[in-house]
This record gives structure tokens, C-alpha cells and sequence, in this order.
């Protein structure tokens, strides 16, 4: 090898770093040579052009939400951002948006007591004090009571879950306003309208087999008249076969003399 061609060798210690590594040195010089294009219409399409080839090669984000608009960010990224072209949104990136930050998220204010049926109950709980006194308002207590206890099963499965424990939570979160009576039992709350629906399926389930059993009957009755009919007449054929076998049994026969 001779020094001319040693001399014109590129090793990757002395190249330009890269921006963005996944979409390799190519890219970047593309980019790098797009800079170069005075034309501004031919510079926009060779840009998208190369936009197209960038999402080619990584084909499994093609249907990630603003993929395409994060390639035109990484345009502008790898030429930084002196490239004049124009994104399809409109909005062109600029050096202080990489040190942009979201705005805060405040913590949500939660009541610090019984978390463990979460913040909705309390939701429900301020919705029926709300509401007024009727049956419509002690079945959305009733409902509330269900759920509270169905929550406090998740969250302590090796203790046993009583009635009164919940009764005694639900009139502490609502301050004494919603209460349920001492002799209902919340278990048979949640039952009622799963009792209700398998009684209905079960006559349902009645009435379609006593319908079914009824046609069965009708038609194996037909069934049966059929087979007499023709049990009958099939009678009268065999004996009158009988007969004519009879005589011709007696045609045939001839006395010894």
C-alpha cells in the first residue's frame, strides 16, 4: 500500500461525531450536503426524501405517533439548526427546545385517610350527600358500600372483611351524613342483582326445554300414528299374502293314489 492511499484513508477517530447514531454517517452527510442546495424548493424535497429514507430503515416506528414529526426534529438536530427548510407542521425547531421542559404536574390533594378504598369513593360519597333523601339515594349508598367493600378485600386478603367495618368507614368518610342499616348485609347487596338476572335465565332456561319437550311430544305422537297406520295396513297385506300362499299351497298339492 502506498503512502497516497494510507494518507487518503478516513478513520472514524478523525470524522465528524454523530448526532444521532441509529441512522448512521450517510444520513448525516446527506443532511450535510442538503445545507449546500441553493435551490429552496429542490433543498425541501431532497429533505424529505431523506425523511423517507430514515423512516425505511427503522420500518417497526412507522406507525408510532409523531415519528415523523421526531425525523424533522433530527434534521434540524444534525444540521444545527441552520438548515432552511420547512417542517409539514409549520413549526421550526430551535436550539432552545432541547432544554425545554415540560411543564409540572402537581400531586393530586388525596385525603390521607382511608386511602386504601381510593380517591373515586370519596367522589361517590360527596355525590350522594348531595343527593336527596330517597330510595334512589340509599341504593347509591348501598352501591357505594358494596364497592367499598370489594376495595378493602383487594388490599387486605388475609383479614377477614366484616359488615361493620364498613358501615362504621362509610358514615366517618360522609361525617355521620350516610349510613346503612345495622341488619343488611352488604354481601347480599352485590347478590341481589346477579340472584335476580340467574332467576331470570333459569325460568328462561324453564320454558324453552318445557317448549322443547312439548314438540318432542306432538311429534312423537305423529310418529306413532304413522307407525300404526302402516302397521295396519301392512297386517292386511301379510295375511292376505298368507292366503294366496295358503292356495297355491293347496294348487300344488296332489293326493297319492
Amino acid at each position: 500500500m502506498s503512502e497516497h492511499e494510507v494518507s487518503a484513508m478516513e478513520y472514524n477517530s478523525s470524522r465528524e461525531l454523530l448526532v444521532i447514531p441509529e441512522f448512521g454517517r450517510n444520513v448525516q452527510k446527506m443532511i450535510k450536503f442538503a445545507m449546500t442546495i441553493e435551490d429552496n424548493q429542490y433543498r425541501q424535497k431532497f429533505i424529505e426524501k431523506i425523511i423517507n429514507l430514515m423512516i425505511q430503515m427503522h420500518p417497526q416506528n412507522r406507525n408510532v405517533e409523531d415519528y415523523r414529526e421526531k425525523l424533522w426534529k433530527y434534521v434540524f438536530l444534525i444540521s444545527d439548526f441552520k438548515i432552511n427548510v420547512t417542517p409539514p407542521g409549520g413549526a421550526i425547531p430551535t436550539p432552545e427546545d432541547l432544554t425545554k421542559k415540560p411543564d409540572k404536574i402537581n400531586y393530586p390533594e388525596i385525603e390521607a385517610a382511608f386511602r386504601h378504598y381510593g380517591h373515586n369513593v370519596q367522589k361517590l360519597v360527596k355525590k350522594a350527600i348531595s343527593m336527596e333523601p330517597g330510595p334512589k339515594r340509599q341504593g347509591f349508598v348501598a352501591v357505594i358500600a358494596s364497592y367499598m367493600k370489594l376495595a378493602y378485600k383487594t388490599w387486605n386478603k388475609e383479614y377477614y372483611v366484616s359488615d361493620d367495618i364498613i358501615k362504621t368507614d362509610l358514615e366517618t368518610l360522609s361525617k355521620g351524613l350516610l349510613s346503612l342499616d345495622e341488619h343488611i348485609s352488604i354481601d347480599q347487596l352485590g347478590d341481589s342483582g346477579s340472584s335476580h338476572s340467574n332467576n331470570n335465565n333459569n325460568n328462561n332456561r324453564r320454558r324453552s326445554h318445557s317448549g322443547s319437550n312439548n314438540n318432542n311430544r306432538r311429534s312423537s305422537g305423529g310418529r306413532d300414528r304413522d307407525r300404526d297406520r302402516d302397521g295396519y295396513s301392512g297386517g292386511n297385506k301379510s295375511r292376505s299374502g298368507g292366503g294366496g300362499g295358503r292356495n297355491g299351497g293347496g294348487g300344488n298339492f296332489r293326493r297319492k293314489k
